[in-house]
């Protein structure tokens, strides 16, 4: 039987140093990801018990690619911190974790606390918060008239990142807006399931804008229109073969009913409806799928969850491959595996 500890490319990140929990690389990513609109999220050591290594305050940026900027702790702690980083991200709910032996558990846990046992070589143990930062709500309106500029000009006030789509448009006509495309070109927006797509193209080119943003994962795709107009554009969409599922994505006439308005007057009533959306949850916890699933396998020793794709501790025994979290468990395992085997074999 032989161990093997094969190096593997590692996320970017280094101890604190003395005094320094956060280092300025994770607050310039954190800056430079909020700007770009992706989510992430941060997990903070908030007590601790040595000899663990993560101290009071240590940070670390987990993106959902689950590559790690910052200092969290040992091998044992991370897998774990990342793990719950990503189901925090998905649901979009921050959470508080204990991890330490498993004989603490019992007395830690309590309601809102996620507890996961760690026992390698040190008794050490910590508390980490784990926050989602999800960003803010994109809001894409396209189109042309009074109503455009006021809608992505209150939404910006909102904080919410805003662009029009003005064919034939110039950037100069929206100076509230964050970005201004002057084609149809809904890719260049960046449409995802954070994002509301408003069309308000007044009959110029409804079918066809309607139909592209049908085409993005946004979470609200409503149209500017008569009751009377909204239905022609949906049933000219339906002729050309768009499923009915999809087209009853569309909000049509868009924004709360607040009777006859002027086109002011439409823009507060659209952001009303989206406010409230958002409020109801339809934004909530998203995060990238990830590219292919995951195989976990558990640490025979301690019984923490392995990623077998990223698993630096690995050995072999009677034909069959083990992984570990840390190579005090592989140290451990490799003295005496009946040990381990028999333990896991009368735990099941």
């Amino acid at each position: 039987m032989r161990g093997a500890h094969e190096a593997r490319p590692q996320a970017e990140r280094s101890p604190p140093q003395q005094g320094v929990f956060v280092r300025p690389e994770v607050l310039e990513l954190a800056a430079e990801l909020s700007r770009r609109g992706e989510p992430f999220v941060l997990a903070t050591v908030v007590w601790r018990r040595a000899p663990s290594s993560g101290k009071e305050g240590s940070t670390a940026l987990i993106t959902p690619d689950r590559r790690v900027r910052g200092w969290l702790g040992g091998a044992c702690a991370e897998p774990t911190v990342i793990r719950e980083a990503l189901k925090a991200l998905e649901e979009g709910t921050p959470r508080l974790l204990f991890l330490g032996p498993p004989e603490e558990l019992a007395a830690r846990g309590r309601e809102g606390v996620v507890t996961v046992p760690i026992a390698c070589q040190s008794e050490g143990a910590l508390e980490v918060h784990v926050e989602p930062v999800l960003p803010q709500p994109q809001l894409v309106v396209i189109g042309r008239s009074p109503a455009v500029g006021t809608l992505a000009a209150m939404a910006g006030a909102l904080g919410w990142r805003t662009v029009v789509v003005d064919e034939g448009g110039v950037p100069e006509d929206y100076p509230e807006v964050g970005r201004v495309l002057t084609t149809l070109d809904l890719d260049a927006a960046r449409i995802t399931e954070r994002s509301f797509v408003v069309v308000a193209t007044q009959g110029h080119y409804d079918e066809d804008a309607l139909e592209r943003a049908l085409a993005t994962p946004a979470a609200y795709i409503g149209l500017v229109a008569s009751r009377k107009r909204a239905e022609s554009v949906l049933g000219y969409l339906r002729d050309r073969g768009v499923p009915d599922g999809e087209l009853a994505r569309v909000r049509a006439p868009a924004g709360l009913d607040l009777g006859k308005v002027a086109h002011e007057e439409i823009a507060v009533a659209i952001l009303a409806e989206l406010v409230r959306e958002r409020a109801a949850g339809a934004l909530a916890g998203v995060m990238p799928p990830a590219e292919v699933p995951r195989h976990e396998e558990l640490d025979p020793v301690c019984g923490m969850t392995v990623e077998v794709a990223t698993a630096r501790y690995r050995t072999v025994h009677d034909g069959r491959t083990y992984y570990l979290c840390s190579a005090g468990c592989l140290s451990r395992f490799e003295e005496d595996p009946a040990r381990y085997l028999e333990a896991r074999t009368a735990g099941q």
